[in-house]
């Protein structure tokens, strides 16, 4: 421990963290840089920020306050301490709806304060795309904006006062007024008058330096938004009281068509009169399907509000009227606005990638001009690109003149980061030809900084200098950053990775087969960082539950990035840092499609392990859990499973299997079914339907086999019953009466010759890290289904994780074996099946409401349209729930899993069930989710075949037994 940190363990009541995981975390923000802090301290209070800025006052360790991490420009790092305020100091302190104000901590995340203000029909007004992670300490720091700035402002129009802890230790309240200011601030802006009158541009979107000219007499003197925007240099924030505005009632969206950006650019000054609350733009080289979209190369999305749905609506109309368009589309529909929007809020993440794959960064994320002049400037900034033979996606707040734009810049080669140097000063000196901002939101930090002097002239500089030196004479806080910044291409965060490929199991298509890269998707905009689920969304369901950075997806990015730095965390794929921050990564997929950056850490989880436990033993459960289907099939062949359904109902036995397996104590073991799924259709003989329809192969995945046989029984029955032709490897017998003639006959009688065996999709062993293992598992696999691959026949796999295993993990390890992504191609799910294949066929009537939950699984990589589109046609009505169910296949059943589990399954999935009503159907298809439904709830799920399989057989619907007692 060294001398600060057990100064500061005397001192504070908070957290104080200088191990090398809190430290890895907390290295970067969203930003290209990269600085390695001494320790975090996560204050309980402001005695707390007081105690440590008094500590490192006494050392000379620079201190940065932090929220939630989001910052684009390096702000949110340094190499001193940091403060993280969203542990404790993020309260809503109180709100007083009549006087639409509220008392708010630093750490406060804004949705929060959102929700909060909702019930009064208040809001706070700006709202960036991260509003689900920022912070009110963060937004004020870097006087944040969003969408709705046409209507509502900066932050700095929405704060009342701010209380502050200077480095020095003053307490400090600031409003309008010079009574809360710092000594000797009054004078320097006395001193300066001429100077501060005329050199700050006159925008909405001015963003950069102090925003001194608020402390000029006409202006109020208004100490509390010059603060705004200062990026923790001046003061640690502990208190804001902010100004809520009145939300209208009901909003409608126009989404305005037009043939390209600068058209759309040219058109949204034009808009402003209207009074619109949003004028946000971006183009179609950002939306690569412009599905829902009207017809254009770019479009605006202008959001209008109205005491009554009828008034937004009319208002959206006018403007669609005025505003010249192509083709346009009015949505009145609260949801599908969400789902417009959400094009627009993964923008910052999707916008890392450009269309061919290739990696994009941000650095020029977010230069303003007067609005009237965007269009000329968006033609000029393509143009400067093209010369420097760059591409970027621009987008942003056309309204506002703001745009934002990720470009793809070479930050890994000396010549590439030259190019980023060079054209960084064309670019700073092209805004500033069109009277604009370097930042119009997101701050200067480390990214524009350097270039301040081409905006305003080095005498203003100089006084943004002194000012900072009035606030903070020792430069203590945030130091680097706006005045005497470092270097805008020092510092890089992609510096310190290796320059040679690392050897991996994966091959990592969307990579390039780079793990580095891989890593490098993450961008830190922390979508995962989110308290709850929105809708349908997965990611990130440890974070939810545990509320720590090392447990989101961004998190354990950054430490596979310090692994793979070398720096800090020293002992590459050994890691412990590393393992323990994935021991709560559930698996669940959610991160590669909900990420905007498409992080996939499943993936990325399963390669650690494989590394991390080469030439080790691993822990029990890998062995127990990962080696299933070879227990299972073990115990079917020696005619095990009705014995060891009976012993599991010994609890002295199975206390001692699970505590030498690695298995929570509280899970109860599911027993074998008696009668496996293969045996059943070997029994059944050639009692097929006589069926002459298409022929699909139905994959006996190992739950389905071995654990839930009812669910291939009912798949089977509702295939056949939908006219389609069943087949099942490894012995392959058809079904029915005939094979058809010509092609028909010849692929079913290659079906008929394929050799004896068992397919696996190789899931427990991708999940456990055992890659090794999975490799020869798909190897066999794929020898056996060699003759199903010559047929053309599409493969149902019923188990969603199975499904998906072999959709993605199966080619992505076997990238060198064309008949992985053969097999990978002709993997259906059982509604897919049903839609491509049968597509005449009616289902059976259900007629009674849902509730369940969507499997993580299929969320991610499989898509669950078609599961809806089958649903509504039998009948099942309502939406299943999103998040995860926490049992995550072998996740929930390892020891020290259980109580996140649970959590995760308290989350939505549990909720949803206990309000459904009692007539509903409980649907999870997977059997994860059907486990962990009956273990902490005693519901019986159904696999949506079951469902239609019942309806089918006694013409009556079939659904969850509440009591625990399904049929079947």
């Amino acid at each position: 421990m060294t001398e600060l940190e057990a100064a500061l363990r005397g001192a504070v009541r908070g957290e104080v963290a200088f191990d090398v995981a809190a430290r890895a975390l907390t290295t970067m923000d969203a930003s290209n840089y990269r600085r390695v802090p001494l320790g975090v301290v996560a204050p309980r209070d402001a005695d707390d920020v007081a105690a440590v800025l008094q500590m490192c006052r006494e050392r000379g360790v620079p201190v940065v306050a932090r929220g939630g991490g989001t910052s684009i420009a390096g702000q949110a790092t340094g190499t001193g301490v940091v403060l993280d305020f969203t542990r404790h100091m993020n309260r809503i302190v109180s709100l007083d709806p009549e006087a639409r104000t509220a008392v708010v901590q630093p750490g406060l995340v804004l949705d929060r304060l959102q929700e909060a203000a909702a019930p009064h029909g208040l809001r706070f007004g700006p709202d960036p795309s991260t509003h689900s992670r920022c912070t009110l300490g963060g937004m004020i720091g870097n006087n944040s904006c969003g969408s709705h700035s046409v209507a509502w402002g900066t932050t700095a129009d929405s704060v009342r006062e701010l209380t502050v802890l200077t480095a020095r230790g003053r307490r400090l309240r600031l409003g309008r007024g010079w009574g809360g200011a710092p000594e000797g601030l009054r004078e320097l802006v006395e001193g300066e008058l001429a100077r501060l009158r005329t050199g700050f541009p006159e925008l909405p979107r001015r963003i950069s330096g102090y925003a001194l000219d608020a402390l000029l007499p006409e202006r109020g003197a208004d100490v509390a938004r010059s603060f705004c925007g200062s990026e923790g240099t001046l003061g640690v924030l502990t208190e804001a009281v902010v100004r809520l505005v009145q939300a209208p009632p009901a909003r409608a969206l126009a989404v305005l068509g037009y043939g390209d950006e600068s058209a759309a650019a040219e058109a949204a000054a034009g808009l402003l009169p209207l009074g619109p609350l949003t004028v946000e733009g971006m183009a179609a080289d950002l939306v690569p399907s412009a599905a829902g979209l009207p017809r254009g190369g770019a479009w605006l999305f202008v959001e209008t509000g109205g005491e009554t749905a009828g008034e937004a609506r009319a208002r959206a109309e006018a403007v669609v009227r005025a505003a010249g368009v192509v083709d346009a589309l009015v949505v009145t529909d609260p949801g599908e606005q969400r789902a417009l929007w959400r094009i627009r809020e993964d923008a910052a993440g999707t916008a890392t990638r450009m269309p061919d794959g290739s990696e994009a960064w941000p650095g020029w994320e977010d230069c303003a001009v007067p609005p009237a002049r965007l269009g000329a400037y968006l033609r000029d900034f393509r143009g400067l690109l093209a010369a420097h033979g760059l591409r970027g996606t621009p987008y942003g707040h056309f309204g506002d003149g703001c745009i934002h734009v990720r470009i793809d810049f070479d930050l890994l080669t000396r010549a590439g980061i030259g190019r980023f140097r060079r054209f960084s000063e064309e670019l700073a000196e092209l805004v500033v030809a069109h009277g604009g901002s370097l930042s119009g939101e997101h701050g200067d930090g480390q990214a524009r900084a350097e270039l301040l002097p081409r905006m305003y002239g080095t005498r203003m500089v100089a006084l943004f200098e002194r000012a900072k030196a009035v606030w903070d004479p020792d430069d203590l806080l945030n130091p680097g950053m706006l005045v005497r910044p470092a270097p805008l291409d020092a510092g890089l965060r992609f510096a310190v990775l290796p320059r040679e490929p690392v050897d991996v199991a994966f091959g990592y298509p969307a990579d390039g087969g780079d793990f580095s890269a891989a890593v490098r998707r993450c961008v830190g905009v922390a979508k995962c960082r989110t308290a709850s689920a929105s809708g349908p969304a997965v990611m990130c369901p440890s974070f939810r539950v545990t509320g720590e950075e090392a447990h989101s997806t961004r998190g354990r990015a950054r430490l596979l990035h310090e692994m793979l730095a070398g720096e800090l965390v020293t002992d590459g794929w050994r890691s412990a840092e590393v393992r323990d921050a994935l021991d709560l990564c559930l698996s669940c997929k959610g991160c590669r499609s909900d990420c905007p950056a498409g992080v996939d850490m499943a993936t990325y989880k399963a390669e650690f392990l494989h590394h991390h436990y080469a030439g080790r033993r691993r822990p029990a459960a890998h062995y127990v859990m990962g080696w299933l289907p070879l227990w299972l099939r073990w115990t079917d062949r020696t005619r095990l499973a009705r014995p060891a359904g009976a012993l599991a109902s010994v609890r002295p036995l199975t206390a001692l299997v699970k505590r030498l397996g690695g298995i929570a104590a509280e899970r109860e073991i599911p027993r074998p079914a008696r009668e496996t799924f293969s045996r059943w259709w070997r029994r059944r003989g050639a009692a097929g339907s006589g069926a002459t329809g298409d022929l699909v192969v139905l994959w006996p995945d190992t739950f389905t086999e071995h654990l839930s046989p009812s669910v291939g029984r009912a798949a089977v029955r509702v295939l056949e019953a939908a006219g389609l032709r069943v087949v099942v490897p490894p012995t392959l017998r058809s079904r029915g009466r005939g094979v058809g003639d010509g092609a028909s006959r010849s692929a079913a009688a290659a079906v008929l010759t394929a050799r004896r065996g068992r397919v696996c999709c190789g899931l427990t062993y991708v999940s456990t890290g055992q890659l090794d293992r999975a490799r020869a598992v798909m190897r066999r696999t794929l020898d056996l289904m060699e003759p199903v691959l010559d047929t053309g026949a599409p493969v149902v796999v019923l188990e969603p994780s199975c499904a998906a295993a072999l959709r993605s993990d199966l080619p992505e390890l076997l990238p060198d074996d064309p008949r992985a992504a053969r097999l990978a191609a002709r993997v259906l799910t059982f509604a897919e099946t049903l839609e491509r294949h049968a597509p005449g066929w009616a289902p059976p009537d259900v007629g009674r409401p849902v509730t369940g939950q969507t499997h993580c699984h299929q969320h991610a990589v499989l898509g669950d349209a078609a599961d809806r589109r089958l649903r509504a046609a039998a009948g099942l009505t309502g939406e299943l729930s999103g998040g995860c169910c926490g049992l995550a296949g072998n996740f929930g059943f390892e020891r020290g899993h259980f109580a996140v589990s649970a959590a995760c399954a308290e989350e939505q999935l549990l909720p949803a069930v206990r309000d459904a009503p009692p007539e509903a159907v409980v649907l999870a298809d997977g059997f994860s989710c059907r486990t962990q439904l009956e273990q902490l709830a005693g519901v019986r799920g159904r696999h949506l075949a079951e469902v239609l399989a019942q309806a089918l057989e006694r013409g009556e619907p079939g659904g969850g037994d509440r009591d625990g007692r399904g049929a079947g």
